[in-house]
């Protein structure tokens, strides 16, 4: 089942404000937001197709767990799709502002199912371990990420599932998952950003 992403700003005749705001020049934090709210879409969607794959989710930490891995492969794509096309400013500018807007969105939701507790500060240390890790992997400008990337995902997730009976969790989200949601989130960098199609 495809995502419905938002690229773009409809441009409404309803009223005065959403006429003047989709008109006026988006700022990077405008961008980044949009971005953050895809992304969030493209990991929901993900977890949604593993459950249809009949994979086993056994608690509400292993639920977040997952988006979380999700939401952390997607930053660097994304950093790495804007390299060379944004200088650094205006680079770490939008991956900061992405990064903030799911923190945000992360903290709220984990707040709700799992009680108060220093969410925000724990999914920002996964997201900077991760940055990390992914940087090391290979990343071409035409092919994007390379199976470094893909491999990562995979094993994350395979830990978060290990109390499972699940069998071959790597091998599926590196082969299925990682493939689809990276072609999703070079749609949507491109589309949003308006970077150019390789």
């Amino acid at each position: 089942m495809a995502v419905r992403m938002k690229t773009r700003w409809h441009r409404s005749k309803r009223s005065r404000r959403n006429i003047e705001g989709s008109s006026r020049e988006k700022t990077i934090a405008d961008l980044g937001g949009l971005v953050a709210i895809n992304i969030w879409k493209l990991a929901e969607e993900t977890y949604r197709r593993m459950l249809t794959d009949e994979f086993k989710i056994l608690s509400d930490e292993q639920q977040l767990g997952m988006f979380k891995e999700f939401i952390a492969f997607q930053i660097p794509i994304v950093d790495r799709m804007v390299y060379g096309h944004y200088n650094d400013e205006k680079r770490a500018e939008l991956i900061n502002g992405v990064a903030k807007s799911l923190v945000d969105n992360m903290h709220n939701n984990a707040t709700e199912i799992l009680g108060p507790g220093e969410h925000g500060n724990a999914f920002v240390s996964l997201l900077n371990e991760r940055m990390s890790e992914y940087a090391r992997c290979p990343f071409d400008a035409k092919e994007g990420p390379g199976f470094g990337f893909k491999r990562i995902l995979g094993a994350k997730i395979s830990d978060i599932m290990a109390a499972t009976d699940n069998k071959w969790v790597i091998e599926h989200v590196a082969e299925v998952e990682a493939p689809e949601l990276i072609k999703q989130i070079q749609r949507l960098t491109q589309g949003t950003l308006g970077l150019p199609r390789q």
